[in-house]
């Protein structure tokens, strides 16, 4: 059973037509801390292309969830990879925080986000920054050829919009097609006490300034 055959069988829960090249895979889980990492989760692993550079960076006591819609390649991921650190999850990854109960290190997606309703798209977002510890990192990839479609640029946006801070790769040729990764970073938490001496610091008011020109380049 192929990636192609899953995304003719089902469109809507495949959406990769083609499997990603190991090329992919390892800008995919480079310079990320896995080695590093306790728990790990993948998105989307489908095949497990990206499941296995994953599972070769980590370290032996390391745990790695992989959460798969399409219940025919989970079923095929879960019987094919005979490592105890790996989990599979059949489920949708807007459900991710009750996947996993603990801070997670890292998240590799392989997800479609272009081609899904923003709604779903910011669910899931939204989803891996509930469990992504301080600091973790999220790794995902964007097809060059359509980098500068309004569905890809929207999802750019939303990945600056989340995250600490968000970093592309090169270009990976080799792969069919072209790809880059998008690599972020998540945000420090905020902690109770600190939001809590926030609140009590009164909103000062921005001093009126002679200068209009002055004003102008302050608010942009």
């Amino acid at each position: 059973m192929s990636i192609t055959t899953e995304f003719l069988r089902r469109p809507l829960m495949t959406g990769a037509v083609a499997t990603s090249s190991r090329r992919l895979a390892h800008a995919m889980t480079e310079g990320i801390g896995l080695e590093r990492a306790r728990l790990v989760v993948e998105l989307g692993p489908g095949t497990g292309v990206f499941t296995d550079a994953i599972l070769a960076r980590l370290a032996p006591d390391a745990r790695l969830v992989a959460v798969e819609l399409n219940p025919a390649l989970a079923a095929r991921l879960s019987a094919a990879r005979r490592d105890e650190r790996l989990t599979v999850v059949r489920g949708s990854a807007a459900e991710l925080p009750a996947a996993v109960r603990e801070p997670v290190d890292a998240v590799v997606s392989g997800l479609p986000w272009t081609v899904m309703a923003r709604e779903r798209r910011g669910h899931i977002l939204d989803a891996v920054n509930e469990v992504l510890a301080p600091g973790g990192r999220f790794t995902t990839f964007a097809y060059l050829h359509a980098a500068w479609t309004p569905p890809a640029r929207d999802f750019t946006a939303e990945l600056a919009c989340r995250f600490d801070r968000l970093e592309r790769s090169p270009v990976v040729w080799p792969n069919l097609p072209p790809a880059f990764v998008h690599r972020a970073t998540g945000r420090p938490r905020r902690s109770a006490q600190g939001d809590a001496s926030r609140a009590e610091v009164p909103a000062q008011i921005p001093r009126r300034s002679r200068d209009p020109m002055e004003t102008r380049h302050r608010s942009g």
